[in-house]
Order: structure tokens, then C-alpha cells, then sequence
């Protein structure tokens, strides 16, 4: 790869986005980070990057960071927001303002990755994973707002070379939300949704940044819409099974029936309404978490380039402990 291809990318300072940077970083890529001001940058401290603290809105700002870029990775997004229109503003708006600005100063870019989500096509069928062509059908306000980003993205099609990538549940070294599964079995609980298994698609973050780059590089995928993902789908029992061999600890597995779930989301959702902060937990995650399938299938992926995860299970979370441990984390 040559030095001066320039790639933009939003959400760096986060999960996702930070390893995306370490893999752009190590690809020889120039690297523009466009973050908010209120931004934590500790994911991109010492790193090679040019930081852009202009957000998503000031689109003066964004013609001069977008004008001569190569690749635009859109990983930023709202997964947490007090009503429909925090989830919209950050999901579909800010998309709006990126693609409308390079429409108008960088129309030939190479390629733009829209970041979105399995939740953008709903839950999967007994047997039937999700696939890109099925009929999305969300079931959150979240998914809802991934959806119509898609659909926005969709109408820029004819101006600019866009793939959509939608990852399915993602855990790895930085996450702060599948997290708490490996903070609670730590502490020796292992919390279990309802009475039945509840399958899912489930990636390590460094596998699924490596698909995100392969689908920005793949002439085919250009105008397409793909699942990175796992091929195999698990159950949070065999999942903290796992977890329990690399702690080397056994946890109290206890079973909430779903009724309880939506008892405990709704409390806490009811306390976050005197907060400045949306609930973490609420109805909508509630109805998330009582699914039975969260499953896609990554088949597509395969076939126009070639990708396929690398880091088992047993790997994934073995190094993500690790990293816990490290940080001081668990």
C-alpha cells in the first residue's frame, strides 16, 4: 500500500473505530480522525493520526477534511439516546451531512463504508439466518434509525461508490458493553435470558475491522450491503462456559425470565428519565435480549471477497480477558 492514500474516519475514538485505525495505521494509510470536541481520545493517544475535533455538523469543516480523501469510513453512531430523535440525529443526519458534502467536493472518492447494524434488519428465524436480501423488519428505535441510515445511503448509491457493512453483536479488547458479561461471571454470576437458547452471531472486533477494510478494497462490493460476522452462531451458556475455563472459575448461572428482564428495564428506564444520560438498560435493549435469533449469514462476504472471521471463540475471549486483566479492568 502506498503512503499517501488518506483515509477519514468517524467514530475512532471508539470500540470499533479505534481498531479500525490500528489497522489502517499498519495498511501505510494517512489517517484523519474527525471526533466531537467532548470527545475521549485515549484510544488514539501516541498514534500516527490527525484529529478533526469539528464533529458531524460543521460541514465547512467537513469539505476541507473530506476534499482529498481516498476512503471515508463511517463507524460513528448513537446506540444509546433519551428518544427517536437522538437516535435519528446521530444515525441519519450526521450520514446526510458526510455523503451530501463529498457529493459536492469529492465525488470520485474510492470508497465510502457505512457502518450499520444486524438490529438494521431484525431478528433472525429458527434456521434461517438474516441474509442482505431479506426484508428488514426492526424491532428497535435504534434499529429503525440504522435502518433509514441505510436507506439514506442507499439514494447516494448513484453519486458515490458506497458499501454498507452491518456487524452483529462485536466483543474484543476496548469494549465496554459485552464487558459486563466478563465483569459479572467474574464476580461469579452468570446471567441467563429466559428458558430457552437464544442463538447469535457473535465476531471479535479485529475480525470484523479486517472485513470492513476488505469491503472497502473489493470492486464488488461497491453499492452492496454485507453481514461481517462469525460463521457460527453461539449461546451465551456455551459463552460462559468459555469464560469460565480462561478465569478458571465457576459462576452461578441464574435464568431471569423475560418478564423480569422488562420489570428491570423498565425501572431502569424510569430512573433515567431524571438523568442527563439515557438508561443503559431499557424496554427497547429488553426486547432486544428476549429474541431468541440474533444470527446472520456471512455467505455473501465469502463470495465477493473472500472474507471469513480468523479468531475463534476460545481465542477471541481468552485475549479479551487478557486484555481486561491488563487494564485492570477485571
Amino acid at each position: 500500500m502506498d503512503n499517501n492514500k488518506i483515509a477519514v474516519v468517524t467514530g475512532g475514538t471508539g470500540f470499533v473505530g479505534s481498531h479500525l485505525v490500528d489497522l489502517l495505521l499498519k495498511k501505510n494509510f494517512t489517517v484523519k480522525c474527525i471526533v466531537r470536541k467532548t470527545s475521549n481520545l485515549r484510544w488514539l493517544k501516541n498514534k500516527n493520526v490527525e484529529i478533526y475535533d469539528s464533529g458531524l455538523f460543521d460541514k465547512e469543516r467537513l469539505k476541507e477534511i473530506l476534499k482529498d480523501a481516498d476512503y471515508l469510513y463511517h463507524i460513528a453512531g448513537v446506540v444509546k439516546a433519551k428518544n427517536k430523535d437522538g437516535y435519528f440525529k446521530g444515525n441519519v443526519e450526521t450520514t446526510r451531512n458526510l455523503l451530501e458534502v463529498l457529493s459536492e467536493v469529492n465525488p470520485n472518492i474510492k470508497r465510502v463504508i457505512i457502518m450499520s447494524s444486524l438490529t438494521a434488519c431484525g431478528p433472525a428465524k429458527k434456521n434461517r439466518p438474516c441474509k442482505e436480501e431479506d426484508e428488514p423488519h426492526p424491532i428497535t428505535t435504534y434499529g429503525r434509525s440504522k435502518l433509514a441510515q441505510e436507506n439514506l445511503a442507499k439514494e447516494f448509491m448513484s453519486k458515490l461508490p458506497i458499501t454498507i457493512t452491518r456487524a452483529p453483536a462485536v466483543y474484543g479488547e476496548r469494549d465496554t458493553e459485552i464487558y459486563l458479561v466478563f465483569k459479572t461471571y467474574k464476580a461469579g454470576l452468570m446471567t441467563l435470558i429466559g428458558f430457552d437458547k437464544k442463538e447469535i452471531s457473535l465476531i471479535h472486533v479485529v475480525d470484523l475491522v479486517r472485513g470492513i477494510y476488505m469491503a472497502s478494497l473489493s470492486d464488488t462490493a461497491e453499492g452492496q450491503i454485507y453481514f461481517i460476522s462469525s460463521e457460527k452462531f453461539y449461546d451465551w451458556d456455551s459463552v460462559g462456559n468459555i469464560i469460565g475455563d480462561v478465569l478458571n472459575k465457576k459462576a452461578v448461572k441464574i435464568r431471569l425470565p423475560h418478564f423480569s428482564v422488562y420489570g428491570i428495564a423498565a425501572i431502569a428506564q424510569f430512573f433515567a428519565m431524571f438523568s442527563s444520560k439515557p438508561a443503559t438498560f431499557n424496554l427497547e435493549k429488553a426486547k432486544d435480549f428476549v429474541q431468541k435469533y440474533w444470527t446472520c449469514d456471512t455467505s455473501k462476504a465469502k463470495r465477493d471477497f473472500g472474507f471469513q472471521s480468523e479468531i475463534s471463540i476460545e481465542e477471541g475471549i481468552k485475549r479479551t480477558i487478557e486484555w481486561y486483566k491488563k487494564e485492570k479492568w477485571l
